[in-house]
């Protein structure tokens, strides 16, 4: 297997990193957080243009890195996941949807099939841009597999965190640079370089899982749960790592509203959350792994 990413795959990634830049910073993450739509103005608009809900696991797992990365406000994982622009996804017995007053298509799980769903109530999330409601199935049955769904969200989800975990190493990195304190950056303390240390290094794991993940889904779908499973777990550690470690070295203003770090902090506890959470992939790969010495 070859992990190294061609030059087209690259540039791809370098376009959705310098599209973001300018499309997504983070007074537009800020802004989602009490705009009518929990979404950025046009930004959507774009991320089609650049057909990234047309590419397969491997082509696009670079640029969905980038999307967690920027803490984009938009359905960006669950469309991926459907393969369709105009749509979000409730599954995992998880009752709320991203987003779903402001798409055409809601999708949601009934027993083992994917249906229509209904839309209900708004509900609060930490993260304040990310807009759940409750939504309802419907007796409409779409033609996807939900096994298939819910691997390339959890995939996307993995990759999100392992983008935001690295956007909050780089705002800490850049932070203990500039502060100091008697009369020298905070970030030439040994105790300051460990802590971000052990968040590169977790990050540094995460990362390739994520990447194999997606290689396995695209070209063995049958060895899917653990590849998945694996990257989710590392990435969601990797990430709620990255944010300790971020509030850690930033000291209460990281934590206040008026700080951006709040707002990559809080999606990353969202995310690690949402899809399955460490422990719970931990244990499926468990059960996977001696389902399968038993068989043998």
């Amino acid at each position: 297997m070859r992990f190294a990413f061609d030059t087209e795959q690259l540039e791809f990634r370098d376009a959705a990193r310098n599209l973001l830049e300018k499309e997504c910073p983070a007074s537009v993450v800020r802004a989602a957080w009490s705009n009518d739509t929990g979404r950025g103005p046009g930004l959507w608009d774009r991320l089609v243009e650049m057909g990234l809900f047309e590419l397969d696991e491997v082509d696009s797992i670079l640029v969905l890195e980038e999307t967690g990365r920027a803490c984009v406000p938009e359905p960006v994982l669950e469309a991926w996941a459907l393969g369709r622009a105009d749509a979000t996804l409730a599954i995992y017995s998880h009752p709320y949807a991203l987003y779903a007053d402001s798409v055409e298509l809601v999708v949601a799980q009934r027993g083992t099939e994917l249906v229509r769903a209904s839309l209900g109530e708004r509900r609060e999330s930490v993260d304040g841009s990310r807009r759940l409601f409750a939504v309802s199935p419907t007796d409409e049955v779409l033609d996807l597999d939900v096994g298939v769904v819910a691997e390339r969200a959890t995939l996307a989800a993995a990759a999100q965190l392992v983008g935001l975990a690295q956007q909050m190493l780089e705002m800490s990195v850049a932070y203990v640079g500039q502060r100091e304190q008697f009369g020298k950056p905070v970030g030439s303390f040994q105790a300051v370089k460990h802590h971000l240390a052990d968040a590169a290094l977790r990050l540094v794991f995460a990362r390739p899982c994520v990447h194999r993940a997606a290689w396995v889904l695209a070209n063995d779908p049958a060895g899917a749960e653990v590849a998945v499973s694996l990257a989710k777990a590392q990435a969601s550690e990797a990430a709620l790592l990255s944010a300790r470690k971020a509030l850690q070295v930033h000291g209460a203003i990281g934590y206040t509203v008026e700080y951006d770090l709040h707002m990559w902090m809080k999606r990353a506890w969202a995310l690690a959350a949402a899809w399955g959470d460490a422990a719970w992939h931990r244990h499926r790969v468990k059960n996977t792994v001696l389902k399968g010495s038993t068989n043998a």
